[in-house]
């Protein structure tokens, strides 16, 4: 094509590259508890400046506020005037707590934000795990429960010491979707969103016609078994008790506690994978459908709009209808 220039003006400047002409830059960064990364494409170093500021920044905000693991956090001050004292909270901290609330409601009571004491005593890090007595159980068993959290405008109150909340249940999936709306903000029109595995893409990569994200086999982790391909902007979570899990006296106890009996989950289940509209979903239902088993977790994924999902045992494989729709051939 013939380019023609006015002869007493200067050629107009290049146009900016579109995201399809760039390739894919990789931020990562610690914080949360895990490895955060985002591989995104910027169509200028100073888009790609502004966002990594900006992400890296808002989880480092999120995180002090709300982390169960820093002494002077919003979350752990809670938590130190259970049976104490209601906690002065800003309109933020109520939306995340109705946020618990819907979640408690939707899980049947699986994700139960007041579950910290329970997890405690299943600590998979410690360096010399024990199986916790009866009697305690039964006594972090009594300081479980959402429904006792007394929750009045401006304010949060532990009715119990001891009680505890833990955001750890969606905390994560819920930042992911938070940087994948930053990456939006910014103009960017392609990324994907991973933390510790917990993902939302944006968009589709640069020149590909899907964002294939790799499904891990449960038998031999670190080997994959398949993969989705996913074109619409969504989220997706697995949880399983392959990986972070305890062995006390040749018995294995994964990490993921049943806040109804108090005892981690021993169901058969290995994996459940969860496809949804946004991270947050995605991460809460693959958590809630592993605990609740094969028949009532699938009954509880297809009970949600636009989710799609599949549970794996040792032995079996369940899914919903649409799940093949993701797999990539």
């Amino acid at each position: 094509m013939a380019l023609v220039l006015t002869s007493h003006r200067p050629p107009p400047p290049p146009a900016a590259k579109s995201a399809t002409d760039v390739p894919l830059r990789v931020l990562t960064w610690s914080a949360l508890g895990t490895r955060c990364e985002v591989q995104y494409a910027a169509t200028s170093a100073a888009q790609a400046q502004s966002f990594e500021t900006a992400a890296v920044a808002w989880v480092a905000a999120f995180e002090a506020k709300y982390s169960r693991f820093l002494p002077d956090s919003l979350l752990s001050r809670i938590n130190a005037s259970a049976g104490r004292a209601p906690v002065a909270i800003d309109a933020e901290m109520e939306g995340l707590l109705a946020l618990c609330d819907r979640l408690y409601f939707m899980t049947q009571g699986v994700l139960d934000p007041t579950a910290l004491p329970l997890l405690r005593l299943w600590d998979y890090k410690a360096p010399s795990p024990r199986l916790p007595t009866d009697v305690e159980l039964a006594a972090a068993q009594r300081l479980v429960g959402w429904k006792k959290v007394q929750r009045t405008p401006g304010h949060v109150f532990l009715p119990e010491p001891g009680m505890a909340l833990d955001f750890g249940g969606f905390g994560k999936e819920w930042a992911v979707d938070i940087i994948a709306q930053i990456a939006r903000d910014h103009g960017i029109t392609a990324a994907l969103v991973d933390f510790g595995h917990d993902l939302r893409t944006v968009g589709l990569p640069p020149g590909r016609p899907a964002w294939h994200i790799g499904l891990e086999d449960p038998a031999a982790p670190g080997a994959l078994k398949g993969s989705l391909a996913l074109t619409r902007g969504q989220g997706v979570a697995s949880s399983g008790d392959y990986l972070r899990r305890i062995l006390i006296d040749g018995v294995r106890y994964g990490h993921i506690v049943d806040p109804r009996t108090g005892r981690p989950v021993a169901n058969g289940c290995r994996q459940a994978t969860i496809i949804a509209p946004t991270c947050l979903q995605a991460g809460v239902l693959s958590t809630a459908a592993f605990v609740l088993g094969v028949q009532a977790g699938l009954e509880l994924i297809q009970a949600q709009p636009g989710i799609e999902g599949q549970i794996l045992t040792d032995s079996t494989r369940a899914q919903t209808r649409g799940f093949w729709n993701y797999v990539a051939t």
